[in-house]
């Protein structure tokens, strides 16, 4: 017996942005809760950007952060790994 194809391949360095990707598809509307930043709480170690799930974080070139909630799935890990508790979550209301 050979063995299976495990898939098409894609060239390598190869980026979708077609038709299916998520940069067209907001998805904030899932969330039950989003996240609030307190910058003032904020020591800039950036574990809430390594460990957002959705890329929804950037840093800024201030050291901060920046939240995109277009795309922000409110899933709570950053405020989970938010040594300072600069990041808490809040429902969101209707």
């Amino acid at each position: 017996m050979g063995k299976k194809p495990m898939g098409k391949r894609l060239p390598i360095g190869a980026v979708i942005l077609a038709p299916g990707s998520s940069v067209q598809y907001k998805t904030a509307g899932w969330w039950m809760f989003r996240p609030v930043y307190n910058r003032a709480k904020c020591n800039k170690c950036g574990l809430c950007w390594v460990y957002c799930p959705d890329v929804a974080i950037s840093i800024k070139k201030d050291g901060f952060c920046e939240f995109d909630l277009d795309y922000c799935k409110g899933c709570g890990i950053c405020a989970k790994e938010c040594p300072m508790k600069a990041i808490v979550m809040v429902e969101e209301s209707a």
